[in-house]
C-alpha cells in the first residue's frame, strides 16, 4: 500500500480537524515574538512550544513551530503537513490570544 498518498477519506477527515485546549503564555515582546502556545489536536497529539508572533503589517498573528539546532542546521521537531492544517491551528491559537489580550495585540 502506498502510504505517501492521502485517500479521499483521509482528506475529508482533515477538514474536521479539532484543535482544543489551546493555552497561551505571553512574554515581553521581542522582535515580534509575543508568547508561546500549546494545543491538543484531535485529542491525540499535544503540541507545545509554538511561537506566536505579530505580523509586520500589524494585522493578525503568525505562528512558528519548534526546531532543534544541529550544527548550523535547524531541524523541525514537528509542523503541519499542509497549509489547511496550519491555518486551522493558527486560527485556534489566534482566538485564544485575542481572548486573553484583546486589543493589546
Amino acid at each position: 500500500m502506498d502510504t505517501t498518498r492521502f485517500t479521499e477519506v483521509e482528506m475529508r477527515k482533515e477538514e474536521n480537524l479539532r484543535v482544543e485546549e489551546v493555552e497561551f503564555v505571553p512574554i515581553k515582546p521581542r522582535e515580534g515574538l509575543i508568547g508561546f502556545a500549546s494545543c491538543l489536536v484531535d485529542r491525540r497529539f499535544y503540541f507545545a512550544g509554538i511561537g506566536v508572533h505579530t505580523v509586520l503589517n500589524g494585522e493578525g498573528l503568525r505562528i512558528t513551530y519548534p526546531t532543534r539546532k544541529v550544527g548550523d542546521t535547524n531541524i523541525p521537531l514537528y509542523h503541519p503537513v499542509n497549509a489547511e492544517v496550519g491555518d486551522t491551528i493558527r486560527k485556534a491559537i489566534t482566538r485564544k490570544v485575542k481572548e486573553l489580550l484583546g486589543d493589546a495585540i
